[in-house]
């Protein structure tokens, strides 16, 4: 007798039942929905002075001011992603846009914290009079210039590193330049990308204390936050109150590491570029959770008749497949055009940097700041030789090792992720218990925030080495010595040289709360350029603000051009797998 089932079957066709999973997962997303729309009404609450809250510490509103802290790093972050897709695609795809974008990066990533809020503080205000959204504004543009940089490097290494089989692939297929940019730049980025926006979140942590409780001309602006809470704390000199907020800091950065960066790290693993899996792959209980619910595809599906509307809209722009030998005299004509233009711009922005400088305090200030700069620079120096020696072999050790990188790196996660500044108190009142001058203890402070780089980065360039590669050197016992030369030296360097020049970058930035740091009665000053530029701002100063931005910016810059772009273009041409 014939069966009477007909193919597929209804339960094929049927659409999946509500779980008790997709129950969970909606009603937490249903509960940070509504979390995020009561902190942005507080975000624009009206004041005739809310640039002055006032910050209780409290441990009762610590939860509330960790929250507020956290939605402002989420924004930030997010701002940050979209300007690496923007920013790092177009250094990496247009020559000529390289030229000004690179050294234009180096600059931004030189400017500190304190001088974007000198000059933005203002302008957010005005541009929201009389409602705490302005300084919320300052404050997350302040944090969004500690996080974007490294991922900008990070993304635009990863595009200019693309495998050539996989640019031809894209060739061939003819997709248009937003296709490749979603099928190809995003993916081949994804694992860099993760784990150097792992990083800046933890820079922006970091920063949070001085986005939060910012002095400019003897002005404080203040906003509810950790931040501020524990700026608070230390002027009362209050070290169980600033114990108190270091608890609840480890008890929301686990949480974010557990539910938002283990999820990532674990999905970034189908990115990888490989003939063979790694035994032990990076698991998230949160990412197979999710993975069982079908909320997800019932959120995604509304979206693909965008994405492929998309795809028809930017097919006019062009494909990927751009000319990949241009005439020689329609090339020159573009650079002198290009040059020109640029030359244009850079004198007009000197001839009215001279201009002010001359009316405002004259030109015999940046001979100190020169002196004050060079004694940063030893500072930072010495940071990066002492940080490469210590982490890069535990960085290679914990990245090749799925087993010790199953337990090490939620604990590496967790330290770069906590924000240093919060065991300042604590470092400040050894250095004046020891009797040590901050001139050397602001090293120390330097490295708690800027040594991680380093470490995050050569992890990342460890685990990224291909599988089959590492079996093979097992397989034909290649001795440790030529291992390190043939393979992991030529892995890891293009992601060092990433580590190392965000790292530097990180400690000029941190210098300018590391070389002045006040405890209580206590208030200890180092010579350096950090401790200038903290000073002018805290006097309102701008003539000196922009003259040791500009300094700071001068050695970045120089350091970058003679050493870390000649290391990049090294990782481009020698060592890259």
């Amino acid at each position: 007798m014939a069966s009477t089932r007909s193919f597929p079957t209804r339960g094929v066709l049927g659409r999946p039942r509500f779980s008790p999973v997709d129950l969970i997962v909606l009603a937490a997303v249903v509960l940070l929905l509504l979390g995020i729309l009561r902190l942005a009404h507080d975000m624009n609450a009206r004041s005739a002075t809310a640039h002055v809250a006032i910050v209780s510490t409290d441990p009762a509103k610590l939860p509330y001011y960790a929250a507020r802290s956290l939605l402002r790093m989420f924004i930030a972050f997010f701002a940050s992603v979209v300007f690496t897709f923007v920013y790092a695609t177009a250094a990496a795809r247009s020559r000529r846009a390289r030229v000004v974008l690179l050294p234009l990066l180096d600059i931004l990533q030189s400017v500190p914290i304190l001088g974007f809020l000198a000059v933005t503080i203002t302008f957010f205000i005005a541009l929201f009079p009389g409602s705490e959204l302005g300084l919320e504004c300052a404050s997350i543009f302040a944090i969004f210039t500690s996080m974007a940089w490294n991922m900008t490097f990070s993304m635009y290494y990863s595009l200019t590193a693309e495998p050539a089989e996989l640019d031809e692939a894209a060739r061939m297929f003819r997709l248009t330049k937003w296709e490749r940019f979603w099928q190809l730049d995003v993916p081949s980025s994804m694992i860099g990308l993760v784990w150097n926006g792992m990083m800046s979140f933890g820079g922006g942590w970091f920063f949070l204390a001085a986005s939060e409780a910012i002095s400019v001309g003897n002005k404080t602006y203040t906003l509810p936050g950790i931040g501020s809470y524990v700026a608070a704390a230390e002027d009362k000199g209050d070290l169980g109150e600033v114990g108190l907020a270091i608890v609840a800091m480890v008890i929301m950065v686990v949480g974010v590491n557990v539910l938002f960066w283990r999820p990532l790290v674990a999905y970034a693993e189908k990115f990888r570029v490989e003939t063979s899996e790694a035994v032990q792959q990076p698991k998230s209980y949160v990412l197979n959770f999710l993975r069982q619910s079908h909320i997800p595809s019932y959120i995604s599906k509304p979206l693909k008749p965008a994405g492929r509307g998309l795809d028809r809209i930017t097919r006019p722009f062009g494909l990927a497949e751009y000319p990949l030998h241009t005439p020689e005299y329609k090339r020159r004509a573009g650079d002198v055009v290009f040059t020109v233009a640029m030359g244009a711009v850079i004198l007009f922005g000197v001839y009215r940097g001279i201009v002010y400088f001359d009316h405002a305090a004259g030109f015999g200030q940046f001979t100190r700041c020169l002196g004050l700069g060079f004694l940063t620079f030893i500072r930072v120096v010495v940071l990066v030789v002492v940080a490469t020696l210590i982490w890069v072999p535990l960085g290679v050790k914990i990245g090749m090792s799925p087993k010790l990188s199953r337990y090490a790196q939620p604990v590496v996660q967790v330290l770069a992720s906590f924000p240093a500044i919060l065991l300042f108190p604590f470092a400040i009142a050894v250095f004046l218990h020891l009797g040590i001058s901050l001139n050397f203890g602001g090293i120390f402070l330097m490295a708690l925030g800027a040594q991680w780089y380093i470490l995050f980065n050569v992890i990342a360039g460890a685990s990224a080495i291909p599988n089959d590669l590492r079996e093979l050197m097992d397989q034909f016992r290649v001795p440790w010595q030529q291992k390190w030369r043939e393979l992991i030296l030529p892995g890891i360097f293009p992601y060092y040289v990433t580590g190392g020049i965000t790292a530097a970058g990180g400690a000029w930035n941190a210098s300018i709360v590391a070389e002045i740091a006040t405890y209580g009665k206590h208030h200890l000053v180092a010579s350096g350029l950090g401790a200038y530029i903290a000073r002018a701002s805290i006097k309102g100063d701008y003539p000196e603000i922009l003259s040791g931005v500009i300094v700071m910016s001068f050695y970045v810059v120089v350091v970058n051009r003679l050493v870390w772009r000649r290391l990049y273009h090294l990782a481009e041409t020698k060592y890259s797998l």
